[in-house]
Parts: C-alpha cells; structure tokens; sequence
C-alpha cells in the first residue's frame, strides 16, 4: 500500500492511500456474496444468481460501495501504521477516484495526537512535605472519635444551643408557594453542622420544644435548583425535641469499647498515633507525586491540544463517574433529580479540568517513549493479576477485556510517574 501523510495545521493533516486491485477483487466477492442474498432475478432462485448475470443487469459497479464499506476500516488502519501516525479522532473520508481496472484513491482529513517536547521530568524539586504526627493531632482525633461515641440526651425546658439536634417539622414556600423538597416531617436537624440554607440553623438556636419558628432565609445565587436560586424563602416550623450531645469519659474502659485490640487509653492513643502517620506519609507521597508531575507538564511544550481530545477527556470522566453511580444503585435520572443538574452541568464540570488531565497523559506517555520503558510479559500478568483482585473478576476475564497495548499503556505511565516522583526533591 502506498500511503501518503501531509500535514495541514498543527494537529490535522490529509492521508491519501491507495487500495489495490486485488483486494478490491476480494472486497467485491465479499460485497456480491452479501447483495446476492436478498436479489430476486427471473429464471434463479433468490439468493442464487451468479455474478457473470449480475455484472450483465447492473454493472460491477453497483457492488463499489458496498466493496469500499467492508474495505475500509482495515485499509484506513494499515494506512495509519504505514504512516506512523497517532489519530485522535474519526477521520473525515474522501473518494478521490475508484476508476475500474486501477487502484481505489482514498484521502482521509485526520487530526492527530499533538507532538510533545519534554523540558525537565527528573531531579524536580518539590515543596517539603510534612510527615510528622503531633499530640495535638492526636489529641483532634480522639476527640473525633469521642464525638462519634456520644450519646444525645433530652434537654427538658431548656433552650437549643449550637451542637444541640433538633426533631422538627417544617413546611417551606417562596412567595407564599409550596415547593418540591421543601417540607419534612420528624427531622433530625445538628445546629450548627451546616446542612441546611445558611441562616436557618441559626435561628432555631434560643428555642424550646414545642415552639413554633418562622425561620426566614434566602437560597444562595448557586443553589442547585435554578428556580429557586437567590429567592426569598419563609419555612414554619415546629420544634418536638431538644438534645444535647453526653460524650463519653476519656478513659481506658472508653479506649476498650473504642478498640478491641487495646486495653487502655495510651495504647489507643499509640495506635491512633500510628494510624495518622501512616495517613500522613501516604498524603505526603500523593503530594510529592501530584507536584512533580504537574512541574514535568509544565516544563513540556505542547503547541495545542485537540478539541477532540478534550471532548474524549470528558466524556470518560463522565462515563467512569455515572459508572460508580449505578454501582451504588443510583441511576443517571435518579442522580440529576437528586442533585438538581442536569447531564450538561455535569460535562462542564469534567471539561473544566479535561485539558489539564490530556496534557499531563501525553507528557507521561512523552517520558515513556523517552525512557524506552517496555513492559515486560511477567509485569503484565502481575497487572492482570492486580486488576482481577481490585474489580473481584477472574484473571481470564481481565484478559479479555483489555488488550496487551492497553496494559501495557497502562503500565509504561505507572513507571513513568514512578521516576518522575523517585527522582524528585524536597526543599
């Protein structure tokens, strides 16, 4: 095949190619043998005329379409290998001639992965990472978990305070209106946590049991629901109960309820300690490694990203989030009526950063095309191996389902971060 690349603009190009007179010959045996099928010609039985007959009636030309359909796909992609180019989006096809007897001339207007010129990946240096753990965080997560072994107890005859739960009723209306999702009944409402509108928390706090409370606020220019965004809002509303938060004693039996595997307050303390540096190394790691990740992107030029590339960027992001969503039984209608989006909000949220995450994939790939790094067989079959265990699927399933290019992708980028992030410094 003679296949021809001219660059046009910065990411697209024309490839011209030629498809050869003897698989045109085998793509249109192919076209006629699917045409044949459902042809009623007098003195054949369907399906069984022969191809001299139909050449005769309607001319081998009638099967070029059909011919070129089948031919294409495999012709375009041995195009693109001959070439040595990386498309990023569906080409936009063009019949130059398909003249009987001589080769087919396709010219395809492709866009193309964008070229990279890498600056400095290795040595980077990276803001100094704090992993220590002191008493005083200690001492914040165990009050945290106290707060979790607290009990509420009712307050009789005295007024809510801030960190008190209030049991209310409430009816909500925007100019004298009711409105969807504005009305509960029996609801156990923290003051103080930030749950609800601003301001409504707050004026409940001074009130007992059995009061009843005009609560006045105003939805926030943002909120959710458009129709309710920046308007005025009255919600009656009735107090059933007080209560108060009782924590528990700091104390070695508190440690035991806490902690199975501990028998005092100061080996809880010690395993918390120890839990937070864990916590506090991994967050530093992730740090470190977003860093100099985001110094080796922006060390690298990249004239202009492809808006399809973008356009894909999104759309994953979107597809691998609506996924997770249904694994927790949460389908997309069921999603954008309990959140007030819609599926646009949602894109233009993951577009806001798609360029960000494009860029830093091609500089990875940039590094792994650098460094020659090659994945080898026994590295792929540990990632197979990883894979099964964290989607719980059988190893042969894995395997099915993503190519040795696709592992090997996969693998090339985790090695690439691993030296950008092995090599850098802290200061």
């Amino acid at each position: 095949m003679a296949a021809k690349w001219e660059k046009k603009d910065t990411n697209t190009g024309v490839l011209t190619f030629e498809i050869e007179q003897d698989q045109i010959k085998e793509g249109l045996s192919k076209a006629f043998d699917r045409v044949k099928k459902n042809l009623n010609v007098p003195g054949f039985r369907k399906g069984h005329v022969s191809r001299t007959v139909f050449n005769r009636m309607y001319g081998e030309s009638a099967l070029y379409e059909d011919a070129l359909n089948i031919l294409l796909p495999g012709s375009y992609e041995a195009a693109v290998d001959e070439a040595g180019i990386e498309p990023v989006d569906q080409p936009k096809i063009d019949i130059d001639s398909m003249d009987e007897g001589k080769p087919w001339v396709i010219t395809a207007e492709v866009t193309v992965k964008p070229e990279v010129k890498l600056g400095d990946y290795k040595g980077l240096t990276v803001d100094k990472q704090d992993r220590d753990v002191t008493d005083e965080d200690v001492a914040k997560e165990l009050e945290t978990k106290r707060e979790g072994q607290a009990e509420l107890v009712l307050k009789e005859d005295a007024a809510a305070a801030k960190g008190d739960t209030v049991t209310i009723d409430y009816v909500g209306t925007v100019d004298g209106e009711e409105f969807d999702g504005g009305s509960a009944t029996n609801y156990a409402l923290e003051l103080g946590s930030g749950s609800f509108i601003p301001g409504f928390e707050d004026q409940l706090i001074g009130h007992k049991a059995d009061e009843d409370v005009t609560v006045k606020v105003t939805f926030p220019e943002d909120y959710q629901a458009k129709d309710l965004a920046g308007k005025e809002a009255e919600f009656k509303t009735t107090i059933h109960e007080v209560k108060s938060k009782e924590l528990p004693a700091l104390d070695d039996d508190f440690a035991k309820d806490l902690d199975e595997d501990v028998d005092t307050l100061d080996e809880l303390k010690l395993k918390i300690k120890s839990d937070l540096q864990q916590k506090k190394v991994e967050a530093a790691e992730d740090a470190l490694q977003e860093q100099a990740i985001a110094k080796a992107v922006e060390n690298a030029t990249i004239e202009e990203i492809p808006e399809a590339m973008i356009d894909s960027e999104t759309q994953n992001q979107y597809d691998q989030y609506m996924g997770s969503m249904q694994q927790q039984g949460i389908n997309p209608q069921m999603y954008f009526q309990l959140t007030g989006t819609s599926e646009a909000d949602l894109k233009k949220q993951f577009a806001a950063n798609a360029e960000t995450r494009v860029k830093t994939n091609l500089v990875l790939e940039a590094i792994v095309a650098a460094e020659k790094i090659e994945p080898t067989e026994d590295q792929i079959n540990e990632e197979i191996k990883d894979l099964a265990g964290e989607y719980n699927m059988e190893e042969s399933a894995v395997r099915r389902a993503l190519s040795d290019d696709m592992l090997k992708h996969d693998i090339g980028v985790k090695q690439a971060i691993k030296l950008i992030t092995d090599s850098a410094k802290e200061a």
